[in-house]
């Protein structure tokens, strides 16, 4: 026997029993199936190719806001004499955060006060005039001219009545403004005004409030995965949650969940041309305020449901450098049980519970059809595709959570 032109390097990279089946092969034998000098089959578990419906889930990076973030303000000047609150202290609505200097507020309502009782006694004496007048015109005493400058009198004086009215209204605001109060329950900021400070009125922030229970969390979804989704959802492949209200839950940075899980509210029509993402946005309940505003998270989001699905185990699916691909359970021409690869499109990972444990598995988006026996375990003993193959146990259907 003769062994001519085997370039030995390119050999090195494939296993030992590969390279002695090529040299046999080189040398005019084939290795047979079994038996004395050849190679048995290797034992192999497989799964029966079937279609069902999983969980479509996305997991992106997130980061978190308050849901509401108010500035904190005066409506009135006046010199701060107090603050009510201590920096970082949790406060609800209504509840004093700053004082400012009261008593010209007081005084204010004092003056209006005497203002309404002085336009209510000059009311009262133009009422008993036109009265008097009324029965003196009766008796033709005065002229009609007089009476109707009576009568005008009671106009003038409700009209002043009237205003007294609203600058006591408005001298009783301002004193409850001198009492800068909590618009909304929340965390306490930092001050940015100390007491003694002259407050000039509104356009002086004091400080800030932030709601923390509930949280929001804000990501961006980029728009090719988007039309991906609708083009599924158009062909019937895919099951989108209702209005866009997916279910968000989060993963915290050390990889432990998140106890509180809420859902998608808002969803941006605008794609930012940076980043090539629309912004979605998800409110999260936080009675423990354990979650801080521009803290980093990731979000999953559940609710849509892969419809007639290939499901096979991760471990299943290998890559031959060109592309991913499973070994099928398949019958050559002389009847024998061969290792076929079988190249597959991929789409999502999703978790399914088997024998009591959460694993991996690939959706399968094309190269699988009904029936066909993928192998999931022993492809390690699979040297080279054609190979021999004997079935040790088919595995039963997996089941979905």
């Amino acid at each position: 026997m003769q062994i001519k032109n085997i370039q030995v390097l390119p050999l090195l990279k494939l296993p030992v029993l590969t390279v002695i089946s090529l040299i046999m092969v080189g040398c005019g034998e084939t290795p047979s199936a079994g038996g004395h000098g050849g190679m048995p089959p290797a034992s192999v578990q497989v799964m029966s190719a079937t279609t069902q419906d999983v969980p479509f889930n996305i997991e992106l990076p997130a980061t978190l806001s308050g849901s509401k973030e108010i500035e904190v303000r005066s409506r009135v000047g006046g010199i701060l004499t107090s603050r009510n609150f201590d920096e970082g202290q949790t406060v609800t609505t209504g509840q004093s955060l700053f004082t400012v200097d009261i008593e010209p507020y007081q005084l204010a309502v004092a003056r209006a006060e005497a203002s309404l009782e002085s336009a209510k006694a000059t009311l009262n004496k133009a009422n008993k005039d036109v009265a008097r007048l009324s029965k003196l015109k009766n008796t033709m005493s005065i002229s009609q001219s007089e009476l109707d400058s009576a009568q005008a009198s009671v106009e003038v004086s409700e009209a002043e009545v009237n205003k007294a009215k609203i600058e006591l209204k408005q001298a009783k605001l301002n004193l409850d403004y001198a009492q800068v109060k909590a618009p909304i329950g929340g965390v306490m900021g930092r001050e940015f005004v100390s007491v003694g400070t002259f407050v000039s009125g509104p356009e002086l922030l004091l400080s800030q409030i932030t709601q923390l229970d509930p949280i929001r969390l804000r990501f961006g979804l980029s728009e090719r995965e988007q039309l991906a989704m609708r083009k599924d959802q158009t062909a019937g492949s895919l099951t989108l949650p209702e209005n866009g209200h997916w279910q968000a839950s989060i993963k915290l940075q050390d990889g432990s969940a998140y106890a509180h899980a809420g859902s998608v509210n808002f969803n941006d029509i605008r794609v930012n041309q940076a980043t090539g993402t629309s912004e979605l946005q998800a409110i999260i309940p936080n009675p423990e305020f354990s979650l801080r505003p521009g803290q980093f998270v990731r979000v999953s989001l559940s609710g849509a449901i892969r419809k007639n699905a290939y499901v096979v185990p991760q471990r299943a699916v290998l890559d031959n450098g060109t592309g991913k691909f499973v070994y099928l359970a398949a019958k050559a021409e002389n009847g024998m049980l061969i290792a076929q690869p079988a190249p597959i499109k991929v789409g999502e990972w999703v978790q399914q519970t088997v024998d009591g444990e959460i694993k991996n598995f690939w959706v399968v988006r094309s190269g699988l059809k009904q029936g066909d026996q993928v192998i999931i375990d022993g492809m390690a003993r699979i040297f080279f595709p054609g190979m021999p193959v004997a079935i040790a146990q088919e595995a039963a259907p997996t089941a979905t959570k």
